[in-house]
């Protein structure tokens, strides 16, 4: 244990609380990678531990372990109620020793009612023909009542609100916990329950988990939001870079204080604003952004300036690239570019390629290249017109055309004739920036430009997007990775809850004040600004 941790827990009881689940030297390495160094953690019968840190900081790794998705290195032990249980785990064996998990899309299935979905799991592994669904679904009734849900077993679950859903599968992984003969113990992990939740659904969730713990159950709540945490937990671990930072009893801690554990130094959060900084002549004006978790935001980006746009998970800013193409619907907004004015409540991906936008996807299998083609066919796809008619294309010159812009963005293989399905990440990447950057687009969006992209394809794909800036394209870039913003922006805006609550502009920018920003809220800016008010 750190002695950060030995300090944050001075004011703990002296009577040893018993423990639920208890994590010593757990370690993890991909390749020569090391996701996981020696983490030791405990979780305690009755409370609710918040497991926090930055993306890639072990807490996937971690969990994954834990549902025996990953094995880890060897050395790791893991006690269950006392009792040592071997690792890695069996697919499945965490049901067995008591431990359910809830993930941030839930796991269930629309199309099946409720009682359907409750079900599902226990009659899936049991050799059992014959459901009782009058008694089974007076069985869930009594379930619903008792942590105080309002459900018809009989109900579609498409048909249920977001917090009804994610009450539900709470609620559906406690009961198969106590539907588990012989369970060591009663572990929910909640991995991010409530990015996509408004405040007063948080509410009701956190009213459900406290039930849940004053049964007996131990929680571990996953989660990017530092107030949620210090509401709903009574003790915080902090993992970053793989290992332990401290672990901090909830009562008594600063926000300020588990925020220097999670990125490593202290932070004035005061002093976070940036100023407002002119920007000259602008190329896109971005005005009344609204829709899914964004709410009116407007901001400027002048030809040949690369701006970020990031948050926390659920702050909404993966939702901006998508709205400003026409590929995710706005309920209200404009973008104007150069002088052109584009309604986003009723923009096509179409109409925005037409008026020279383009958007490079986040999920580049689903959305960004066609896998059982090759790079010819997906290279030429926005230009086919340029090859003939659609009775007869030369694939000749489509052919010479892909190889051409493949050299032109360094593509391995160099054949164009390669499907793309069997290309690493990077060079399908490189693939789909080739294909849409031969637009000479005015207005360039990007969608996590270097997920799944490795270390050595990073900073082509860096060069690509300076170079197109440099050609006098406006660039917007939405991404979780502070050290890709930091390398590529000249400003980055941070939202919070949909809104902007940070701008940082040149020599600002870097990967730590990215990531203390995302930590700031709209009501945080409110404090500080009646703080300064009163002041004066």
């Amino acid at each position: 244990m750190t002695s950060e941790l030995t300090a944050g827990e001075a004011g703990a009881p002296d009577a040893a609380p018993a423990i639920a689940l208890r994590v010593e030297g757990l370690s993890k390495h991909f390749g020569g990678a090391q996701a996981l160094a020696d983490v030791a953690l405990e979780v305690r019968r009755g409370e609710v531990l918040g497991l926090l840190g930055q993306n890639g900081s072990g807490k996937s790794t971690l969990i994954k372990i834990l549902a025996g998705l990953h094995a880890p290195d060897p050395g790791a032990k893991l006690t269950v109620a006392g009792r040592p249980v071997a690792l890695p785990l069996p697919a499945g064996e965490f049901r067995k020793i008591g431990i359910a998990f809830v993930h941030q899309h839930l796991g269930l299935v629309p199309s099946m009612t409720v009682l359907e979905n409750l079900l599902v799991g226990e009659h899936a592994t049991r050799a059992n023909w014959k459901i009782g669904w009058g008694r089974q679904a007076e069985r869930a009734r009594a379930l619903f009542a008792r942590f105080g849900l309002s459900l018809d077993p009989f109900a579609p679950v498409e048909r249920l609100s977001s917090v009804q859903r994610a009450l539900f599968a709470i609620v559906r992984a406690f009961d198969q916990l106590e539907q588990t003969p012989d369970a060591l113990a009663r572990i929910l992990i909640l991995d991010e329950p409530t990015p996509f939740l408004p405040a007063e659904d948080v509410r009701k969730l956190f009213a459900l988990v406290r039930g849940i713990v004053a049964e007996g159950a131990s929680v571990i709540f996953v989660s990017h939001d530092i107030d949620e945490v210090a509401e709903i937990t009574d003790r915080i671990t902090v993992l970053r870079d793989g290992r332990v930072a401290g672990t901090l009893a909830t009562r008594g801690a600063s926000k300020a204080e588990i925020i220097r554990l999670i990125v490593g130094r202290a932070v004035d959060l005061a002093g976070m604003r940036a100023e407002v900084r002119e920007l000259g002549p602008e190329a896109v004006v971005l005005s009344g952004l609204s829709g899914r978790s964004v709410a009116d935001l407007s901001f400027r980006v002048r030809a040949g300036e690369v701006v970020g746009i990031t948050g926390l998970i659920g702050s909404g800013y993966d939702d901006v690239v998508g709205m400003c193409f026409g590929a995710v619907r706005a309920k209200s907004g404009f973008l104007t570019l150069h002088g052109a004015e584009q309604d986003l409540s009723i923009a096509t991906p179409h109409r925005s390629v037409g008026l020279g936008v383009v958007l490079i996807p986040g999920d580049r299998l689903a959305a960004g290249i066609v896998p059982t083609l090759s790079i010819t066919d997906n290279v030429t796809l926005p230009v086919l017109d340029r090859f003939g008619s659609q009775a007869r294309l030369s694939r000749g010159a489509m052919r010479d055309f892909a190889a051409a812009r493949t050299e032109a963005f360094d593509v391995r293989p160099r054949d164009p004739d390669t499907l793309m399905s069997a290309m690493s990440g990077g060079n399908q990447q490189k693939v789909v920036l080739a294909k849409w950057f031969q637009m000479k687009p005015r207005l360039v969006l990007l969608d996590e430009p270097t997920q799944g992209v490795d270390i050595g394809a990073r900073a082509q794909v860096f060069g690509e997007i300076r170079k197109m800036a440099g050609e006098g394209a406006a660039v917007i870039c939405a991404s979780s990775d502070h050290e890709q913003l930091a390398a590529i922006c000249d400003r980055v805006i941070v939202l919070s809850r949909g809104r902007q609550v940070a701008e940082l502009a040149g020599d600002a920018i870097s990967k730590s004040a990215i990531a203390e920003s995302c930590y700031l809220r709209v009501d945080d800016l409110a404090n500080s600004s009646d703080t300064e008010a009163a002041a004066s």
